[in-house]
């Protein structure tokens, strides 16, 4: 059931480890600024989700980005460095699946959200350049 599988997202998880964080965000068009604080924050992610409507929110240092959204639903959204995109997420198979698509000529990006035991792991994508970050449950 949808519930059940949601329910595993449900809650905070602290930042624990990331993997070529950097080579990523290069690859998605993230300025190096941006890319020198991003690498260098340690987020606190939490998930809720209220019937149909899930909202996840990143806290860090530098700044708080929220994100709302309907699993199956395309939305506009701007990412925590500020690129225009299109946003839509799914169940499928366990996993939380991000599909985002650049606009103005930005470059899209796929993401994967699964649980194992007390770990969040992120598997970020674009254009064949992978990045894994885990975060463990607060």
């Amino acid at each position: 059931p949808q519930s059940t599988m949601a329910d595993q997202f449900v809650g905070k998880w602290n930042f624990f480890s990331s993997d070529n964080f950097d080579e990523y965000l290069k690859e998605a068009g993230v300025g190096m600024m941006t890319r020198t604080i991003a690498t260098k924050l340690k987020p606190v992610l939490t998930f809720e989700v209220n019937g149909d409507d899930w909202t996840m929110t990143s806290v860090s240092t530098f700044k708080t980005h929220v994100v709302k959204f309907k699993l199956g639903k395309e939305f506009d959204d701007e990412t925590g460095d500020g690129r225009k995109v299109t946003n839509k997420f799914d169940l499928e198979g366990g996993k939380l699946i991000q599909i985002e698509k650049g606009k103005d000529g930005g470059k899209d990006s796929r993401f994967e959200r699964y649980v194992e035991g007390n770990k969040l792991n992120i598997v970020a994508e674009c254009n064949g350049v992978k990045s894994i970050r885990v975060y463990e449950k607060a």
